[in-house]
């Protein structure tokens, strides 16, 4: 007979990582860490550090952010398919049944540790390779989304080889095609880091030269006078829209500071916007879901013209944060889906994903 605690499935909670989003990533485990039915799951911890060492942590030295402090613990790696995680202080399996990615940005958020967990056969909560990749590089993310008639705001975008051979004439294009406000951003970067808005050329110099600091891709958008809503998606195959949101940043704009350490930025949920506006949202974050073949959860962030109602996608996000503030668990708070149950329900999402990915051949005949 099974005991309880071999009942309970094995659950890696991954977060950390060598991203800028380092320390978002630390407060949204804690959340989880804090919220979720631990009679359903055994925790196993596990942090990538700054420098991109993978420590499985302590479990029973408790419970969110002061778990999630400090860089000690067994140094482990995701073995070979079928074994979980591997130790390396005495080589030994860890099996493991699902895990839940909580890194932003590089190196979590962009496809390669999707990849790295997919080729070890371990169940994970979130999109895939392609999905997470798209996610993360605006670019492609928005050529995705026009290809999905679904609208942005106007935008070009170079690298940074050519910026250092042609700023002149990168400049020129800009002030013809975009002109002034305009955004200026790392293509590969999340919560708003290395993200500013430009005013004159002057300015537009000193964004483009912090944006690549960050990255070798820029993308830079018209700026629209407009109100910032959001939505979540859950979901694999038949996902669906939470009640819409909208932000109200302390500053210009929603940039790192008004994010996470300005706290006169505030959410009003649901957002004051007709029903028909906030359908229309519903339906395009499902949309935008769909276009890059993402699976679990999202969240779509809108701009909405305050003139004349248009609206338009800005982004998606494929590990949308869950610390105390985030808008994806309030959104479904919302919704009648409290954080708790929101967490069992993604675990399930990736369990299910992962059985039907296991339905497609990967060798003849097999």
């Amino acid at each position: 007979m099974k005991t309880e605690q071999q009942k309970k499935k094995r659950l890696v909670i991954l977060f950390g990582g060598r991203s800028t989003e380092h320390e978002v990533s630390l407060v949204s485990a804690a959340g989880i860490l804090d919220n979720i039915h631990r009679e359903k799951y055994e925790i196993l911890p596990v942090k990538i550090t700054r420098q991109g060492k993978w420590l499985l942590l302590d479990a029973a030295s408790g419970a969110g952010g002061g778990l999630v402090e400090g860089d000690s613990g067994i140094p482990v790696l995701p073995g070979e398919p079928g074994c979980g995680l591997m130790r390396l202080d005495n080589l030994k399996a860890v099996p493991v049944d699902v895990v839940f990615p909580v890194l932003h940005g590089t190196f979590g958020e962009d496809g390669t540790l999707q990849g790295m967990l997919s080729m070890a056969g371990i169940p994970f909560v979130g999109g895939g390779v392609l999905a997470s990749a798209l996610g993360m590089d605006k670019i492609l993310m928005k050529q995705m989304f026009i290809q999905n008639d679904l609208q942005t705001v106007d935008f070009i975008w170079f690298l940074r080889s050519r910026w250092e051979r042609e700023s002149e004439a990168i400049l020129r294009g800009i002030r013809q095609e975009i002109g002034y406000p305009c955004f200026v951003k790392p293509a590969n970067t999340g919560s708003s880091v290395g993200i500013n808005k430009a005013h004159d050329e002057a300015g537009l110099k000193k964004c483009v030269e912090d944006a690549c600091a960050y990255d070798r891709k820029v993308i830079v958008e018209k700026a629209v006078d407009a109100r910032e809503l959001e939505c979540s998606v859950l979901g694999n195959d038949d996902p669906r829209g939470s009640v819409v949101g909208e932000i109200i940043p302390s500053r210009e704009f929603y940039d790192y500071e008004a994010k996470y350490k300005d706290e006169n930025s505030r959410a009003v949920i649901p957002a004051d916007i007709p029903e028909d506006t906030a359908n229309r949202i519903r339906y395009m974050a499902v949309a935008a879901f769909q276009a890059v073949d993402c699976a679990g959860f999202a969240r779509v962030d809108f701009l909405m013209d305050r003139k004349s109602g248009r609206l338009y996608i800005n982004e998606i996000n494929t590990i949308p944060g869950f610390t105390p503030i985030s808008m994806f668990p309030k959104l479904w708070e919302a919704s009648g889906v409290n954080y708790p149950d929101l967490i069992d329900r993604l675990i399930e999402l990736a369990l299910e994903r992962h059985e039907d990915l296991k339905k497609s051949r990967f060798l003849k005949g097999k």
